[in-house]
Parts: C-alpha cells; sequence; structure tokens
C-alpha cells in the first residue's frame, strides 16, 4: 500500500502561452488538480504515492492514467465513471499572476461519496493528504473528506491539509468554517498567506503561523516570492527566504511545495528540512509552464539547495 494517499479532484488543463511571433495565442495541454500536482511531486522525489479520486471514462481521464502510471503513482484507489466527465481548466497570465477557469460542474470527481472511500487503504498509509478543493467541489466530496480524515485518524495515520482556497467554489464564510474543521483534525498544516488572509484577516505571517497552531501542531506558512515560514507547538520557528530563479508561472507551486515536504516526511526528515527541500522545489517548479511539467526531482532541487547561501 502506498505511503502517501493523496484525496482530490485531478482536472485536464490548458495553459496561455505567450503570443508566438505572428500574434497567436496557443494554449498548452497539461495535466492539474491540486492533490493530483501534490502525489506526482511526492513521486518524483521518490516517495510511495497513490491517489484517491474518481475521473470520467473520457479522454482527460484516459491521459490521467496515463500521466500516473509514467509518474509512479498508484492508481489503485481510482474510480472511472461512465456517467461523468473529468473536469478541465484554463490558465491565463496578466501582471497581476495567474487566473482560472475552471469546467468542473457534475465531474465524476464532485460526485464522489463518502461510500466511495477505500477506507482499508487509508488505514494503510503513513500519511493522507486533503485540501480545501477537495471539500469545495460539491457537498458529498466534503463529506468524503471528512469521513476519510476520520477514518485516517481511527487508524494512526498522520493527515495533511493544504487550504487551497478557491472562493468562486464557495461563500467565504462555509470556507473558513469548513477549512478550519478540518485542519483542527489534521497533523498537518499548510496555508498560504494569501488563503490565510482571506480566511482569517490576519496579513502578519508570525500572526497567522500562531492563529493555525492553535488548530494544528504542525504549520507551515507558504509565502510565494517570500519563501516559508515553519512553526511548531514545540517552539519550533524557522523563516526560509525564497530562492532566486527565473519564475514565468507559478501554477501548481504551492502543490509542488506540499508534495515536496511530505515526500521528506516520509523519507525520514525532520520538519525543518523538509521545509528548506520544500521550498527550493517549489521554486523550481515555478520556472517551466504548467502545473506538473516543471516539477523538479530530486537532483534539482539539491543543486539548488547546494548553491543557496
Amino acid at each position: 500500500m502506498p505511503d502517501l494517499l493523496c484525496l482530490g479532484e485531478p482536472m485536464l488543463e490548458f495553459n496561455r502561452q505567450p503570443p508566438g511571433p505572428d500574434g497567436r495565442i496557443l494554449y498548452l495541454e497539461g495535466h492539474g488538480g491540486d492533490t493530483s500536482n501534490t502525489a506526482i511531486a511526492a513521486a518524483r522525489q521518490g516517495a510511495s504515492v497513490g491517489y484517491v479520486t474518481a475521473i470520467g471514462r473520457d479522454g482527460p481521464g484516459d491521459a490521467f492514467m496515463a500521466l500516473w502510471a509514467r509518474e509512479g503513482v498508484d492508481t489503485a484507489t481510482v474510480l472511472r465513471r461512465a456517467d461523468a466527465p473529468t473536469g478541465i481548466y484554463f490558465v491565463t497570465h496578466d501582471a497581476g499572476g495567474h487566473h482560472f477557469t475552471f469546467y468542473r460542474t457534475g465531474s465524476a470527481a464532485a460526485r464522489y461519496r463518502p461510500e466511495d472511500l477505500p477506507e482499508d487503504a487509508i488505514g494503510a498509509a503513513r500519511i493522507l493528504h486533503v485540501s480545501g478543493i477537495s471539500q469545495a467541489i460539491s457537498d458529498s466530496a466534503c463529506d468524503a473528506a471528512f469521513r476519510a480524515i476520520a477514518a485516517a485518524r481511527a487508524a494512526g495515520v498522520r493527515v495533511s491539509y493544504d487550504t487551497n482556497l478557491r472562493l468562486r467554489l464557495w461563500p467565504a464564510a462555509r470556507a473558513a468554517a469548513v477549512i478550519h474543521a478540518a485542519i483542527g483534525m489534521a497533523d498537518i498544516a499548510l496555508p498560504s498567506l494569501d488563503d490565510a488572509t482571506a480566511l482569517t484577516g490576519l496579513t502578519d505571517p508570525e500572526e497567522v503561523a500562531a492563529f493555525y497552531l492553535r488548530l494544528c501542531p504542525l504549520v507551515v506558512l507558504k509565502c510565494g516570492a517570500a519563501g516559508c515560514l515553519l512553526a511548531t507547538r514545540d517552539g519550533t520557528r524557522l523563516s526560509l527566504p525564497s530562492h532566486r530563479v527565473a519564475a514565468v508561472d507559478a501554477t501548481g507551486a504551492g502543490d509542488t511545495f506540499a508534495g515536496a515536504f511530505l515526500a521528506r516526511l516520509l523519507a525520514g526528515d525532520g520538519a525543518p528540512d523538509a521545509a528548506r527541500y520544500a521550498n527550493a522545489a517549489a521554486a523550481l517548479s515555478t520556472t517551466g509552464y504548467g502545473a506538473v511539467a516543471p516539477i523538479p526531482r530530486p537532483a534539482e532541487v539539491r543543486r539548488l539547495l547546494a548553491g543557496a547561501p
């Protein structure tokens, strides 16, 4: 059984590229979905990873099955549905960053139910990873995520939670209530500073970390271009600056951070070393377009860390 199980929604990605010499706009086809990205990032770092989801019996679903096979992500807990599609989304870029347009209503993952969960596989894992998107896509998916977390806790399996807030999917008050309830059941919280500000109204990283430490014993606050802040209830504090890289697209950088961090924890690293590694991996993931293709492998991460001050 995989050591890490990620639960959520995969989506086929179309990422807008800079105009060509003739002015035409092209979209690069790729793969996304936050917890799928996390699973692939962890697998590329050498972790044993499986994915829990439902996808359509369609072309995008076939593409994901082929992708996970190439990446070494176990698909024994992936359901295929003939009556629902695999979701898709588009990414565009401007001076304000990257922006998403989703087509996921009625997707196979959105129809996922608590009774679909592979509770034996969850109980055999070492870490279960869930996100805000895993819960935002539908009421049944939200219930399934809570049941998965409860099953993991009952089996002594650690739970990791990434906020990945998408306010287009649910109202802010409901998002905050659900996300904070889930983090209160988790062992590892991986919020971003932007998400945390929207959820709590706090802007200072130390205050955000203190807020989430009241809910969860280990918090890694992802601060984008400002790096990250690790905080634990035993008093550990580690602020890591970002790495200088030629960034072109931040799509999936937070997911890469999560996957790399969890992979290094599973490999035996302490949280500070895992955060250092994940901080570098996330930076490297911004040097190419798309959520999956730029996810680095260990040799690249080690080279960046070796050259860091």
